[in-house]
């Protein structure tokens, strides 16, 4: 099973748009994981509508539509393996740890909010988390970037895509 997983979208705003590259990995995968700040109910639609399946939680920037529709955590079931989703998982001390313990079941827990890609793996536990940074609004990152997830069993495999400049 192949995840495309995207996070802090941050549309509409201005001429900015899903780049090529990330929209043919979204519509490619067998799940899409969005880990919020669409803004606009418009873009889930939107998101929707590439075809595999979504699952998304709403962020901290999300118009209500957004926040009504969305929970603001969820866990997935992807092919055996169990995903938490969250927008904000703190602040980065401790945070893997952290998220271990809010999330027990999970096999990893995915993330947004700081735009900051990171892939985190507690081997010891067979525990990750994993952020996809921004496609779209990459602030003090130099790439734009989304990840990758292939699953099997309750093996993941995360990586990070650069989508460029």
């Amino acid at each position: 099973m192949l995840l495309a997983i995207v996070s802090d979208t941050h549309l509409p705003r201005g001429a900015r748009r899903l780049p090529d590259a990330c929209l043919e990995r979204l519509r490619a995968a067998d799940v899409i994981l969005h880990a919020g700040d669409f803004v606009a109910l418009a873009v889930l639609e939107e998101i929707e509508a590439l075809g595999p399946p979504v699952a998304a939680v709403h962020g901290n920037v999300d118009e209500p539509d957004v926040l009504m529709r969305l929970p603001p955590a969820r866990m997935v079931d992807a092919g055996g393996a169990r995903i938490a989703m969250l927008h904000d998982a703190g602040a980065a001390a401790g945070r893997l740890e952290r998220m271990r313990r809010r999330f027990p079941d999970a096999d990893a827990v995915v993330f947004g909010h700081s735009h900051i890609p990171l892939h985190e793996t507690d081997f010891d536990a067979g525990f990750q988390i994993f952020n996809p940074g921004s496609p779209t609004d990459r602030r003090r990152q130099p790439r734009h970037t989304m990840g990758l997830c292939r699953v099997d069993g309750t093996d993941l495999g995360f990586e990070l895509v650069d989508l460029g400049a």
